[in-house]
Parts: C-alpha cells; sequence; structure tokens
C-alpha cells in the first residue's frame, strides 16, 4: 500500500510514527519499549496501533518467520505537512496570513531565525510570479 495523499496522524500516532522513525526497521515490541516510560502503553495497544496505521498506509508492515517489521510509508515532512493542512483548515479557515501571524506573535525569535523566514519568502516570492487572482 502507498502513502496516503492527504495524511492526518491522530495524537497517538504522532509518538508512534516518531519512534519508527528513529528505529527502523522495527517491531511493535520496540517501540513499546521505547514508548512506554512516556506513554504507560501496553504491547498490545502499541501493536493495535502499528497495525491501523499499517492500514492507514502510514506504516508497512512485512512478516518475517512470526515477526512483524514494520517501516515508515510517509516522511518527516509529509506528516510535518498534514499537521499543517490540517491547521490552517480548522483553526484558520484556509488564510494563511493569520496562520503566520500566529506563529510570529507566539515565540521569540531570534535574528537569525527572523532572516531564515524573509530568506524562504524572497525564495517563494521569486518561484511564483504571479497567481491566478492576484493583480
Amino acid at each position: 500500500m502507498s502513502a496516503p495523499n492527504h495524511i492526518e496522524l491522530t495524537e497517538s500516532e504522532w509518538p508512534v510514527i516518531k519512534a519508527v522513525w528513529e528505529s527502523e526497521p522495527c517491531t511493535a515490541p520496540v517501540i513499546q519499549e521505547q514508548l512506554f516510560a512516556a506513554t504507560g502503553w501496553t504491547y498490545s495497544t502499541v501493536r493495535t496501533l502499528m497495525d491501523r496505521m499499517t492500514a492507514k498506509g502510514l506504516l508497512h508492515a512485512r512478516k518475517e518467520g512470526k515477526l512483524t517489521i514494520y517501516t515508515s510509508a510517509v516522511t518527516r515532512a509529509q506528516a510535518q505537512h498534514g499537521e499543517l493542512r490540517y491547521a490552517l483548515k480548522h483553526a484558520f479557515n484556509g488564510a494563511v496570513a493569520p496562520l503566520v501571524q500566529t506563529l510570529l506573535e507566539s515565540r521569540d525569535l531570534s535574528p537569525a531565525e527572523l532572516a531564515e523566514i524573509k530568506q524562504l519568502i524572497a525564495r517563494h516570492s521569486s518561484k511564483t510570479p504571479g497567481r491566478k487572482g492576484q493583480a
């Protein structure tokens, strides 16, 4: 199964996918051990989550004897884009400017971070000279 086009991870899926990214290829017991201190999740909870994530196309699973070996089917960037699209759609009604304003106002940015953001905007502006519906 290929990675889904529209990626939305649940709150419970985020720690699992992060642990898989750090350990892949891996098994459910390895992930359960990594997550236990922070979550208290049992093996059966982790295995159920991983099987559901496989069904959703977020993980790949293959059998090797009695073991199921898991690898990620989505990249960190894909998951982050999905999360951002979700927030943009639900919290900001699709409006980018208020999202950026909230990000800028929510924490103190260093001069280096501000310079990097300005460079990203300048680079993006030079790539998209005019969009449909804009003057």
